[in-house]
């Protein structure tokens, strides 16, 4: 291995090993992240920090990178695995339901409150639609294997058209109620998802909640328009 090849695997061994470290400042400090005590935790000079992470913001922006990435990739592995539409629609919400509950403060800082003073850059953007967009196909797979119908509530005005907009940029041939559709869904499936993960539950859903989340994403489904 040359030099530089070295030198590039040590960097990248200790950017994740930086990453770990702050996730796990994420469940005690939550988003008010800082640099000093992760190098602390480290054993390193705060200095040394700096030359991987230029500042808080820029540690913050790769977690919210590397969360968006691994709930978007396991949404899209279950999703592959379901022979219909609306079988890859459940699987696809029950795996992002199962990532938070795994990783309830990497949800928090993707879905939670907005961290005060931070500015999400550019690049955060691909990553956060993953999900959003894998609805989206799954519900354009319904709908062009007849399997969708349009819901009983139509849009209207301003916002019909901006439905329509979206469509013809993101999903050439679909009406853009199918794009409402999947705004909706996505909004059900975070609000379900924060609902019991930030208690709003616990005096309501005391037994089965992987039940209940089904009963809602189904719900979710139904309103969207998805059949079978």
């Amino acid at each position: 291995m040359s030099a530089a090849n070295l030198r590039a695997r040590v960097r990248a061994e200790m950017t994740e090993e930086i990453k770990t470290v702050a996730r796990r400042h994420l469940a005690t400090d939550g988003a008010n992240l800082s640099l000093r005590a992760v190098a602390r935790d480290l054993a390193m000079a705060s200095s040394a920090v700096y030359r991987y992470f230029a500042s808080r913001d820029e540690l913050l922006t790769a977690l919210i990178i590397d969360a968006y990435d691994a709930v978007g990739e396991r949404a899209e592995q279950a999703a592959e695995r379901g022979a219909t539409p609306l079988a890859k629609w459940l699987a696809a919400g029950h795996a992002v339901r199962d990532w938070a509950l795994e990783h309830p403060h990497e949800w928090a800082l993707i879905y939670g409150s907005p961290v005060p003073g931070y500015q999400a850059p550019q690049n955060t953007v691909v990553p956060a639609t993953r999900v959003l967009l894998l609805l989206g196909a799954t519900l354009a797979e319904a709908y062009h294997a007849g399997q969708l119908t349009e819901p009983a509530t139509t849009t209207t005005g301003g916002y019909a058209d901006e439905l329509t907009e979206l469509a013809a940029t993101y999903y050439p041939g679909l009406p853009g109620w199918v794009v409402g559709a999947t705004i909706s869904g996505f909004f059900h499936l975070c609000g379900a998802i924060s609902s019991e993960l930030f208690g709003q539950l616990n005096h309501s859903v005391d037994g089965d909640r992987r039940g209940f989340f089904e009963f809602q994403m189904r719900g979710a489904g139904r309103l969207a328009g998805l059949v079978g």
